[in-house]
């Protein structure tokens, strides 16, 4: 029996799955620090299109979710002001990986341990699929894009810069 590119179920693709979510399994090679740009390149998508997962904090330590495009990065200062925050900053891997479940390079905003609010790039929307991570480093899954606002509640921001 000859192995597709199949990878073995994590909490991202069981809720998918549950949800009777349709996606499709993108496995590549994983880089340290390769990130989405990597991922686009080895998988030939447009880095617009891989939407990273970004596990930060509030003044408070307060975790939250932020679905950015894959080439760019987001402004702390837009997304504070527009959420209600004072300040927003990016977690601390180790602190990231507690509050996720999953290893950064792995982070999927599905299945995650702790329940936490997600903000989506309101430009993310228009896109037609996008590819995000599975739950594991090296797993990108396609999905459509309304999905994250479906089933995470993804609250639409605009908080992107250009990197």
């Amino acid at each position: 029996m000859a192995k597709k590119d199949h990878v073995s179920e994590t909490p991202a693709t069981a809720l998918l799955k549950a949800n009777g979510v349709a996606f499709t399994e993108h496995p590549y090679e994983y880089v340290e620090h390769g990130g989405a740009t990597h991922s686009a390149q080895v998988l030939g998508l447009d880095p617009f299109t891989v939407v990273k997962t970004l596990v930060m904090q509030d003044e408070k330590a307060r975790p939250l979710l932020v679905l950015m495009h894959g080439n760019r990065k987001v402004s702390t200062k837009n997304l504070a002001r527009q959420i209600g925050a004072k300040s927003i900053e990016p977690c601390a891997p180790e602190v990231a990986n507690r509050h996720s479940g999953y290893l950064v390079g792995g982070t999927s905003p599905f299945g995650t341990r702790r329940q936490m609010p997600v903000y989506i790039e309101e430009t993310i929307l228009a896109l037609p699929r996008i590819a995000i991570n599975g739950g594991r480093r090296g797993y990108l899954v396609g999905i459509d894009p309304q999905v994250c606002v479906r089933l995470l509640g993804a609250k639409p921001v605009h908080c992107a810069l250009e990197e």
